[in-house]
């Protein structure tokens, strides 16, 4: 699974403001004295085997279900299943028909014998899944829990695709089939599913028959006889468009809507080298028959793993001028896949053993980074999640964790970007040969079953010969990270430079490896050092007064540090020390005294960055209104604004000579709307319209854009506000509020105006549109708290309808508004 936390989301106008402690502050305690174990085995799954078809506009799903299993090690005279909202009309074993209760989570069946570890038995259900009434809520990471989800399934929403599809994690397949819900349980797998004929499916394994029924419905057939857990079975049915492509023979399939099939490749298009890479790191071949990703409507999280057959969230759908900025999307694409092999081949035992899923498919991102693009774009990765993770909530939780509220609560940033940095510093720890050798005897000694982090720690163990113990203790049983003040001086007179090194995290100790780099005239030494007390010094000698002293110079361990460094010292480290997190580090202390000396022509000269990511910082950060510092940059931007490789930063960089006002660049800001990239053509339009308003407007006359999430979309919707021009009010809905309310480096005055526009005008399409995005906001984030504050901030927006409608009872358009608002509220107050 591959989680979007809504990070601090905290409205920039000071409305509202939510955080997992006001949410969760006064839930009981008790959970901390209650040992979450590992879900106790009675019987083993073996297979399942599915007929569904659907209800539409019920949203009921009519199932039968054969279920084998056999008990596991005792006796057993009665079986638990885990069926949530289900209506059962038929339960046998064999012809005889059982005595079961049925509470409305669990059947509790009385078998007509005792069975033993020897006895295999197949029991039929029939029944009627009602995902509607499922009690079970969802979380952060997964935002509701019903298992099975209808979109627009009476074809009344015309902005909406018609389709079904499911989601396991974490005990939610059991809301669409009888089962035992466990992470722990494995079973084989067939499907039947009836739909309509002009709807594509997708499951599990491969699609062994097609047949078209009388009544217009057509039965597909899936088949997937390698064992799996529940909550990674599979079905999504819809109108698709189905592009094919191949690794080694096995078929690599992207699902999308008709509008993306252009686009499908240029989405997913690097799976088939993901698989080759993976397979080669693992040393585990794809062990799967088949690889599919299909992108979905209304999805409750980022992406889900199911075995073979993935599914997205809507966010994946891309266009050619997105992509050419780039594919935000990669990243999930890999997670997804890695999980193939941790997640899906060998499975967390339990949910207190998350991260051995998470944490692998979390560093499978760095991994891929690091092969495709480099080290320096896989440290920014890595700087972004030990971001996510560095706040007090999550510095006091295990990664690997016996004690927790809810199982929900396990996904977070510790299971997820915690663990997938200590798995960075495992290798470091180890060396990949060993690292990579032992996760290939991991795989391959839990295949197609469980696992939890003491097996992992044991196939390390017996690769590298090494006593693991001290360090899975500290980093996978314990909690938080080394905060380190850092502090190094020199004496001309002993010539030795002696680095201090005190933890101040509190009580809990770290021990760690450390590697100090010492730059001095005559070059680079490196020292590997161990911190293990609480203050300790360490003297290193030198003939010559360092040039810098550069602590962690690897970039490796998980660690916040704090140093006594000057500035001279940081350009310096800017213009010499190799790592990305290194230049980050320096780049960071250096905005904040631009002015002084030296640090503008440092500056200047890191726009040259091999790495875009640098280049692309300093355009975000550094101060441009600083004249001197502009004069130094200019020659870069020129050179940037005209043929940069990346397109964020060339479109930073247009953007920039834009804000000067300078018309030379007019041929520039023109050239680049002719790029198919919206970084770009942003530059390009906002420099047009600074300099030549009436040619800008004029090219905006001639575009069919829809809204989104780019700056060519807010640049555009800068323009409809300053103009106040009508034909750009339901854009504006579209796009205003999103950056209104999400994003504090755009002008929250004139998008609060934007946002106002649309409410005062009787434009009955612009103000459907902002209706919905709130509604729809107030839907997919509920459990942030936040649906409250969108049903308040509709009813506001039907008010001001309300006094509009008084000044102008005949019209109808106010009269539909103000009927659309008031049923939008409604069903947010209902939630």
């Amino acid at each position: 699974m591959k989680k979007f936390l809504l990070i601090a989301f905290v409205f920039l106008t000071g409305f509202y403001a939510v955080s997992a402690q006001s949410i969760h502050g006064n839930r009981d305690k008790n959970w901390k004295e209650n040992y979450r174990s590992t879900p106790e085995k009675f019987f083993n799954l073996r297979h399942t085997k599915l007929k569904v078809s659907f209800d539409l506009p019920k949203r009921q799903l009519f199932g039968e279900a054969w279920i084998t299993l056999r008990p596991h090690f005792y006796p057993q005279e009665t079986l638990i299943l885990d069926a949530k909202a289900m209506d059962i009309k038929e339960l046998k074993l064999g012809e005889k028909s059982l005595v079961y209760k049925n509470d409305g989570a669990k059947l509790n069946i009385t078998l007509d014998k005792t069975y033993t570890r020897n006895d295999s038995l197949t029991l039929y259900i029939k029944y009627v899944a009602n995902p509607e009434k499922v009690a079970q809520k969802g979380s952060a990471a997964i935002s509701s829990a019903k298992g099975l989800y209808f979109i627009d399934p009476d074809y009344s929403d015309p902005d909406k695709p018609t389709q079904i599809w499911t989601q396991g994690e974490t005990e939610a397949s059991s809301c669409w089939f009888p089962t035992i819900d466990a992470p722990n349980q494995k079973t084989t797998q067939e499907i039947y599913i009836t739909v309509p004929d002009k709807f594509v499916t997708l499951s599990n394994g491969t699609l062994e028959s097609q047949n078209k029924n009388a009544d217009g419905t057509r039965t597909d057939y899936w088949k997937f006889m390698m064992p799996h857990a529940p909550y990674l079975f599979y079905m999504g049915v819809g109108e698709f468009s189905v592009v094919k492509d191949t690794w080694k023979n096995i078929a690599v399939d992207y699902y999308v809507e008709k509008e993306f099939e252009p686009y499908a490749k240029g989405i997913f298009g690097l799976t088939p080298e993901m698989i080759e890479f993976f397979s080669a790191k693992t040393g585990v071949v794809y062990p799967w028959p088949k690889y599919a990703q299909m992108i979905c409507r209304d999805y409750v999280s980022g992406a889900m793993e199911n075995t073979t057959a993935v599914i997205h969230a809507e966010t994946a759908n891309q266009n050619d001028k997105q992509l050419a900025d780039e594919n935000v999307w990669e990243d999930v694409i890999a997670h997804e896949l890695f999980h193939h092999w941790f997640g899906d081949y060998v499975t967390c035992e339990s949910w207190s053993n998350l991260s051995v899923n998470e944490s692998f498919a979390t560093y499978s991102e760095y991994l891929w980074r690091e092969y495709k693009y480099g080290r320096d774009h896989a440290d920014a990765l890595l700087l972004s999640d030990d971001q996510a993770y560095m706040n007090p909530e999550n510095t006091s939780k295990d990664l690997i964790r016996f004690y927790y509220a809810d199982k929900e609560d396990m996904f977070d940033a510790v299971s997820y970007q915690k663990g997938g940095h200590i798995l960075h510093m495992l290798r470091y720890e180890l060396g990949d040969d060993a690292f990579f050798a032992g996760l290939q005897r991991y795989l391959e000694d839990n295949k197609f079953g469980t696992g939890e982090a003491h097996q992992l720690r044991l196939a390390l163990e017996e690769v590298s010969g090494r006593d693991l113990n001290p360090f899975f203790n500290q980093w996978y049983f314990g909690s938080g990270h080394p905060k380190l003040d850092v502090k190094s001086e020199y004496d001309a007179m002993s010539r030795e430079i002696r680095l201090s090194i005190t933890q101040t995290q509190g009580a809990k100790l770290f021990n760690f490896p450390l590697t100090v780099d010492v730059y001095t005239a005559a070059g680079k030494k490196s020292f590997p050092i161990r911190v293990s007390k609480a203050s300790e010094t360490f003297i290193f000698k030198s003939e010559q007064s360092p040039l810098l002293v550069n602590a962690d110079a690897d970039r490796v361990i998980l660690c916040e540090i704090t140093e006594n460094k000057t500035t001279e010292q940081y350009i310096y480290q800017l213009g010499n020390a190799p790592r990305y997190l290194d230049k980050i580090q320096a780049l960071d202390k250096l905005y904040e005294v631009q002015k002084e000396k030296g640090v503008r022509e440092a500056l200047a000269k890191a726009l040259n960055d091999p790495y875009f990511g640098i280049r692309e910082d300093i355009l975000g950060n550094a101060d441009f209104s600083d004249k001197p510092f502009y004069k130094l940059a200019l020659p870069s931007l020129e050179s940037m604004a005209k043929s940069d490789k990346n397109n964020i930063v060339r479109g930073l960089a247009i953007s920039l000579l834009a804000e000067h006002g300078n018309k030379e660049y007019v041929p520039i800001f023109r050239e680049a709307l002719n790029v198919k990239s919206y970084s770009v053509m942003a530059g390009g339009l906002k420099g047009l319209y600074a300099n030549d308003k009436k040619e800008a407007l004029a090219y905006v006359k001639t575009l069919n854009e829809k809204p989104g999430e780019n700056e060519f979309s807010y640049e555009l919707t800068e323009i409809y506000i300053k103009e106040k021009d009508p034909s750009g009010l339901s854009f504006v809905a579209g796009v205003a509020f999103n950056y209104f309310f999400m994003d504090e480096g755009k002008d929250q005055e004139l998008l609060e105006k934007g946002y106002n526009w649309v409410v005062e005008s009787d434009d009955e399409a612009s103000n459907k549109v902002l209706v919905d995005n709130l509604m729809n906001i107030g839907i997919q984030y509920q459990q942030y708290g936040i649906t409250p504050f969108m049903a308040s901030e509709i009813t506001k927006i039907s008010l001001a309808k309300e006094k509009m409608l008084q000044k102008n009872p005949s019209s109808a358009s106010l009269k539909a508004q103000l009927e659309h608002a008031r049923a939008a509220a409604a069903k947010l107050n209902a939630l």
